[in-house]
């Protein structure tokens, strides 16, 4: 941690609270279009910033612990999210807190079969999160013509395909 140079402690920003390490340069997930401030100051958040935030959360999956690792605040963040032009950081953003999450699922199903007949916490562990990851599958076999999935599917095939569909009225 660096010491901050403020004549009063409470007066340090976050950006000398916690020092991280710089992301890979071949993370597929840097490749978005970062926010770039019009008037950028000291303690802005750069588009290396933004990387490494992104890098961070997709490693981690908890907001918190990336905002600390590039040492700056998550009422900053949050802001710079809704700020107009900063839609490729907000998406990328998305992207690694659904990684960070799958990551989490994992090394909760990992530990819970691992420690599942010493720990019986871990079992819990295990049907808290598999039951939370089965609600947002959809069974396949059951995403036929008519069903809302297929349907907006279908939908955007045609859409992309140019292909407009007429109805005959005498089928309807």
């Amino acid at each position: 941690m660096t010491e901050s140079t403020r004549k009063i402690a409470r007066q340090a920003t976050s950006a000398v609270a916690y020092i991280g390490d710089e992301p890979e340069d071949d993370d597929p997930l840097l490749a978005f279009a970062p926010y770039i401030h019009k008037q950028p100051r000291r303690n802005s958040i750069t588009p290396d910033l933004q990387r490494q935030f992104v890098s961070t959360l997709a490693a981690t999956g908890i907001v918190v612990q990336a905002a600390r690792s590039i040492g700056k605040s998550m009422e900053a963040l949050y802001k710079l999210r809704k700020l107009p032009g900063a839609e490729g950081f907000a998406e990328a953003w998305d992207e690694a807190a659904e990684y960070g999450l799958w990551r989490l699922e994992d090394c909760a199903a990992e530990r819970a079969i691992a420690e599942g007949m010493s720990n019986p916490r871990a079992n819990s562990l295990l049907c808290f999160m598999l039951a939370y990851r089965s609600r947002y599958r959809e069974d396949v076999r059951l995403i036929v013509p008519g069903h809302p999935v297929y349907e907006r599917i279908r939908e955007e095939v045609l859409a992309e395909a140019g292909i407009v569909e007429e109805f005959d009225e005498e089928e309807e």
